[in-house]
């Protein structure tokens, strides 16, 4: 019985957070009438999406926290090291031939320095990724358009979500804000999640590229459940809650050597 509450309960909460990202924010008593449940459980709700740092308190009800979104240079100097050598590891799954979606984020990126003399095709939505594969002509590159996020230098919000059902991607090397377990994999800007979701559907093998900060973290919206993941590369063992957590959803934990 706790359990059923408790998948209502979490059904309800990814609910009010996707209702609060579409609108920006939301009052108390908006929030009753479009869950019909009581003032009291709104508000336990409504802390749990601020405990996340996602979303601010506004009088009379939440709205979403933009400021929680960091800069992409910002965020690219922290733990600098470990995303080096775990973009160098995730470039050694790639092979002469491959068609791989590279996400946008400051560990994938790090990826492209060791991949750039094979002969792929690139699909990506980062802008540094499409600039720095201009000097390497056995590198195809394939953009996804969309609406431009600047702090996180990429393209999210693609109005042609069927076109990406055309693509036979071989391997994505996903980025993320945090995993936890009841949120699964996250990511900070709402504006990319339907794109992250929809390559996570189009590709054979996917490879998640986190840092060991991200254990225990979550962000604005989930793009996947942790069972989508084959591969998930990190720079240090996690704890023994999170290696239980990895392999009861089978995937394969690689962690980046120096």
């Amino acid at each position: 019985m706790i359990e059923g509450i408790d998948m209502i309960k979490e059904k309800r909460l990814k609910q009010l957070e996707e209702y609060v990202v579409k609108q920006q924010s939301a009052s108390l008593d908006e929030l009753v009438k479009e869950f019909n449940v009581s003032k009291n459980t709104i508000r336990r709700d409504l802390q749990e999406l601020l405990d996340t740092g996602a979303f601010k308190k506004v009088y009379g009800g939440i709205a979403v926290n933009q400021k929680k979104l960091e800069h992409f240079q910002e965020r690219e100097v922290q733990n600098h090291h470990e995303k080096r050598i775990i973009g160098r590891t995730a470039a050694d799954f790639v092979e002469d031939g491959d068609i791989i979606f590279i996400d946008s984020g400051t560990t994938t990126i790090e990826m492209l320095h060791h991949i750039k003399e094979k002969s792929i095709t690139i699909i990506t939505n980062n802008i540094d990724i499409i600039v720095g594969s201009l000097p390497f002509e056995n590198v195809t590159i394939i953009t996804i358009g969309g609406v431009l996020e600047r702090k996180t230098k990429s393209f999210g919000i693609n109005y042609n979500v069927e076109m990406l059902n055309t693509y036979n991607i071989n391997k994505a090397f996903m980025a993320s804000t945090g995993l936890t377990p009841t949120t699964g994999v996250t990511n900070a800007s709402f504006l990319e999640t339907e794109l992250k979701s929809k390559m996570v559907e189009r590709s054979k093998t996917i490879f998640l590229l986190v840092d060991h900060t991200k254990f225990g973290q979550y962000g604005l919206t989930t793009y996947c459940e942790l069972n989508k993941i084959d591969y998930l590369i990190t720079d240090r063992m996690p704890s023994q809650e999170y290696q239980n957590l990895i392999e009861e959803n089978h995937v394969q934990l690689v962690i980046a050597a120096e």
